[in-house]
C-alpha cells in the first residue's frame, strides 16, 4: 500500500507547496490580501515597483550574473570532458571535485571572500613583497558593484555539481565508439567531443543546467555574502522587503516576487536563444570541414579551469579554519601569530540552539525524501513505467521556479494558517529542495539494479515486499545512504526557506551565519562556516564507512 503512494505524495511534496506558495505571492501583488485590507485587485504594487531607487540595475544584476555564471560553468565542464575523458588525470580530478558537492554555497562563499578580499589570504601571501602593500589596499573586491565576485563564487560551486550530472549522461552516450568515429574522420580530441559527443549528453543535463540558472539568478545567502550592495541584486532586496516592519510592504515584495519569476523566465528564454546559436555555430564549423586537430592549448585550460575552481574551493575552506582558530592576525602577515580556540569556546555555548535545529530539520527531511523516492522508485519497478520527461521535469521544478517566487507566499499561507515558525512547516519546506536531489541521486543506482535477484526470489515464493526489504535495500545499502547523505547537506546549505518560514524563530547555522556576514568579525564566521561545511563531511563519511562495515565480508553486495 505504502508502494502505491509513492507516486501520488512525491507529487504532492514537489508540485504542492509550490502551486501553493505561487498563489499566495501572486494573489498580494495583485493587492488581494484581506489580512492586510488588501480585499480587491489592483496593480498599485507593480506601478510602486519602477519607482524603487535602483531596481532596473537589480534586475539586470540577477540576469546578467545568472547568465555569466552559467555560461562559465557549463563550458569549463564540456571542455575538460571534451579534452580528458577517459584518462587517469580525467579520473583524479573527478575524485578531487566530487567532494565539493557536499559543501554549502553559503561556506564556499565566505572562503571565496576569505581569500579575495583586500585584506585576504591572497593578498597576504604576496604582500609586501609583490605589491609593496604594509596595509589592505582600498579596493571593492567583495561586493564590487559589477557582481563579479558573486559570479566567481557561484562559478566555482555550481562546477562540481554540472560536472557529476555530466558524468552520469556521459556513461549513456557510447562515449568510446564516438569517439574512434570522430577520430576516424580526421577530428581532434577537443573537436570530435564538442560535435560528436557532448549534443548527447547536454541533452540530458539540459534541466540541470536550467536549474543552474534559475538558482543563480535568484540565489539570496550568496549574494548576501559576495554581491553588490548598493543597489543589491533583486533576491536580496526582496528579502529586505519582506523583513520590513511595514506590513504593506509585503505587497510590494510580492509584486517583486513576480518580477523576480520572469527574469528568471527571461534568462531561461535567453539561454535556449544561446542554445541555438550555438548549434547552428557547431553546423557551421562542421560544414567549413575544419578538423582542429592542434588542441593541446584547449586541452591545458579546461584541465586549468577545472583544477582552479577546485583549488579555489578548497583553499577557501582552509582560511575559514585558519580564522576560526587565529589569535592575533595582522595584515600582512601570511599565517596568524598564535593558534587558539578562544572563539570556539566562546561561540559554542551559542551554537547549540541553531546546531539543534539544523539537525533535527535535515534529519526529518533526509528521511522522509529518502522514504519518499524508495517508495517511487519501487512503484515504478512494479509497473515498468519509468515517469519519462514529464516525470523529470516535475522532479526538478522547485529547482527551475525562484525560492522568492513561492516562498513569499508560503510564508503568507503558513502565517494565515497558524502553522508558520514551527518545526514541521520547517521540515516541510526544506523536503520541497531535498527530494528532487535525493530521487536523483538514488535514481540511477536503483534502475542499475540486477532484477535477477527479484526473479529468484519470486521463484522461493517471496513476496515483492519481501524481496525489497531483504535483498534490493540490503544491496543498494551505499547508494542510498550517500543519496541521503545528499539531501542532508542540501538541507543544511537552505537558507532562505528556514529564514522565512521559519520568521526568525528557529535559526540555523547557515542563517546565522549569513547573519554574520554584515559583520567584521572573522573568527566567529569562520567558526559558523566550518561548522556548515562539516556537517555534511561527517553525512557523507558515515554513508561511506557505515556499508564498509556492514558488508565488508560480502563483495557480492558493493554496487
Amino acid at each position: 500500500m505504502l508502494i502505491r503512494l509513492g507516486p501520488p505524495v512525491a507529487i504532492l511534496l514537489l508540485a504542492g507547496p509550490i502551486l501553493a506558495g505561487l498563489a499566495g505571492t501572486v494573489l498580494p501583488a495583485f493587492g488581494y490580501l484581506p489580512a492586510l485590507g488588501g480585499t480587491s485587485f489592483s496593480l498599485d504594487a507593480f506601478r510602486q515597483l519602477p519607482a524603487e531607487p535602483g531596481i532596473g540595475r537589480s534586475v539586470m544584476l540577477s540576469l546578467g550574473v545568472g547568465l555569466v555564471a552559467t555560461l562559465v560553468s557549463v563550458s569549463v565542464v564540456a571542455l575538460f570532458l571534451a579534452g580528458w575523458s577517459g584518462t587517469r588525470t580525467f579520473a583524479r580530478v573527478q575524485h578531487l571535485i566530487s567532494p565539493l558537492l557536499s559543501v554549502p554555497h553559503a561556506a564556499a562563499a565566505f572562503g571565496l571572500a576569505f581569500l579575495i578580499a583586500p585584506s585576504g589570504m591572497i593578498a597576504r601571501l604576496v604582500s609586501p613583497a609583490l605589491t609593496g602593500w604594509e596595509q589592505p589596499p582600498d579596493l571593492q573586491i567583495v561586493n564590487d558593484p559589477l557582481g563579479l565576485s558573486l559570479a566567481a563564487g557561484l562559478i566555482v560551486k555550481e562546477i562540481p555539481f554540472l560536472l557529476l550530472v555530466s558524468l552520469a549522461a556521459l556513461q549513456q552516450a557510447s562515449p568510446a565508439s564516438r569517439a574512434a568515429l570522430v577520430a576516424s574522420l580526421g577530428y581532434g580530441r577537443v573537436a570530435g567531443f564538442l560535435f560528436g559527443t557532448w549534443p548527447a549528453i547536454y541533452r540530458q543535463v539540459r534541466l540541470a543546467v536550467f536549474a543552474v540558472l534559475a538558482f543563480s539568478t535568484s540565489v539570496v545567502d550568496v549574494a548576501a555574502i559576495l554581491g553588490p550592495t548598493s543597489p543589491a541584486t533583486l533576491s536580496v532586496r526582496l528579502v529586505g522587503w519582506m523583513g520590513d516592519p511595514d506590513l504593506s510592504m509585503r505587497f510590494l515584495a510580492s509584486a517583486g516576487a513576480v518580477l523576480q519569476l520572469g527574469v528568471t523566465a527571461l534568462a531561461l528564454a535567453i539561454w535556449v536563444g544561446v542554445e541555438r546559436a550555438a548549434a547552428m555555430s557547431r553546423d557551421m564549423v562542421c560544414e567549413m570541414g575544419t578538423r582542429f586537430r592542434r588542441d593541446g592549448a584547449a586541452r591545458m585550460a579546461g584541465l586549468g579551469a577545472m583544477s582552479f575552481a577546485a583549488t579555489v574551493v578548497f583553499a577557501g575552506l582552509a582560511t575559514l579554519a585558519l580564522w576560526s582558530a587565529a589569535g592575533l592576525w595582522q595584515f600582512p602577515e601570511a599565517l596568524p601569530r598564535e593558534f587558539t580556540l578562544r572563539t570556539w569556546t566562546n561561540v559554542l555555548p551559542r551554537i547549540g540552539g541553531p546546531l539543534g535545529v539544523t539537525l533535527a530539520v535535515a534529519a526529518a527531511a533526509t528521511t522522509i525524501a529518502v522514504a519518499v523516492a524508495i517508495f517511487y522508485l519501487a512503484r515504478e519497478s512494479e509497473t515498468g513505467r519509468a515517469g519519462g520527461r514529464g516525470a523529470l521535469a516535475l522532479i526538478y521544478l522547485p529547482l527551475l521556479v525562484p525560492q522568492a517566487s513561492f516562498l513569499f507566499g508560503l510564508q503568507l499561507l503558513f502565517l494565515l494558517a497558524g502553522f508558520n515558525a514551527s518545526l514541521p512547516a520547517l521540515v516541510l519546506a526544506h523536503l520541497v529542495f531535498v527530494l528532487p536531489y535525493v530521487f536523483l541521486s538514488l535514481s540511477d543506482p536503483w534502475r542499475a539494479y540486477d532484477r535477477r535477484y527479484d526473479a529468484i526470489a519470486a521463484g522461493l515464493g517471496k513476496s515483492r515486499l519481501r524481496a525489497l526489504l531483504s535483498i534490493r535495500l540490503p544491496i543498494l545499502t551505499r547508494p542510498i545512504l550517500v543519496a541521503a547523505a545528499v539531501g542532508f547537506a542540501v538541507s543544511i546549505g537552505q537558507y532562505l526557506p528556514t529564514l522565512l518560514i521559519a520568521g526568525g524563530r528557529l535559526p540555523t547555522i547557515t542563517t546565522e551565519a549569513v547573519a554574520l556576514a554584515s559583520g567584521g568579525n572573522r573568527r566567529v564566521i569562520g567558526v559558523y562556516a566550518f561548522l556548515q561545511m562539516l556537517l555534511p563531511v561527517i553525512g557523507f563519511a558515515i554513508a561511506t564507512l557505515v556499508p564498509a562495515l556492514l558488508w565488508r565480508r560480502f563483495r557480492a553486495l558493493r554496487v
